[in-house]
């Protein structure tokens, strides 16, 4: 994981890492990652001021990039440990499947708008992250051809866990996701244990919908 060379923002990710530790999570390796991650090389570069504050912020295309905190406490119930292939539903800025990328063996990102999916690979691409595929899609289908995956993390809100996902879930294998109405979320985690999917509520969230087959028709 690569910060600019001159590393004028590592005070500014350092101060936003602290935040977020004192906010709860507590994963050092999700704290280690986004402490060396460059967030304001994902956001538009009229907005890379507001770039460590725990906020989200317009990515254009009605999107957003979500805030540090929900990056990190989605990325922490996945329990990562490095071996895992993931799946990223709503690529967005690309933040989160960098994120992810530093903390698992492979990653999936599945994006339904093309500009979006573009942005995202040069980024990918100017921070040498070579273990992350960014597919064009409707993210509520997921990428049957490449499941089963050991964890899912869906970065919008769904108005219920769409059975592709949980087909694609392999066995012991977390899903993370943001489930109710348009206005405001539950972010639940599941487990994938003899077939079954048992989900957990951790805390409520707001996230832009989860547009699809499976999800909130587009407009």
């Amino acid at each position: 994981m690569t910060a600019d060379a001159d590393d004028q923002w590592a005070p500014r990710r350092a101060a936003m890492v602290s935040l977020i530790r004192a906010m709860g999570v507590r994963d050092q390796r999700v704290l280690s990652v986004m402490a060396a991650l460059p967030r304001h090389r994902f956001v538009p570069g009229n907005l890379r001021d507001a770039a460590y504050e725990d906020g989200a912020l317009p990515i254009g295309l009605g999107q957003t990039i979500s805030q540090p905190y929900m990056v990190a406490a989605m990325t922490e119930a996945l329990a990562l440990t490095g071996t895992e292939r993931v799946l990223e539903i709503g690529t967005g800025s690309g933040y989160q499947a960098a994120v992810l990328a530093g903390l698992a063996r492979e990653v999936v990102t599945v994006e339904r708008l093309p500009e979006l999916a573009d942005r995202a690979r040069m980024r990918f691409a100017e921070l040498g992250l070579n273990n992350i595929t960014a597919h064009v899609a409707d993210g509520t289908v997921g990428v049957p051809a490449l499941a089963p995956f050991d964890a899912i993390l869906v970065s919008a809100g769904a108005p219920a866990v769409p059975e592709p996902l949980a087909a694609q879930l392999a066995e012991g294998g977390r899903l993370v996701i943001p489930v109710g109405g348009p206005r405001v979320q539950t972010l639940y985690r599941y487990r994938k244990e003899d077939g079954e999917m048992k989900g957990e509520a951790l805390f409520d969230c707001l996230f832009v919908p989860l547009v699809g087959r499976h999800g909130w028709p587009a407009g």
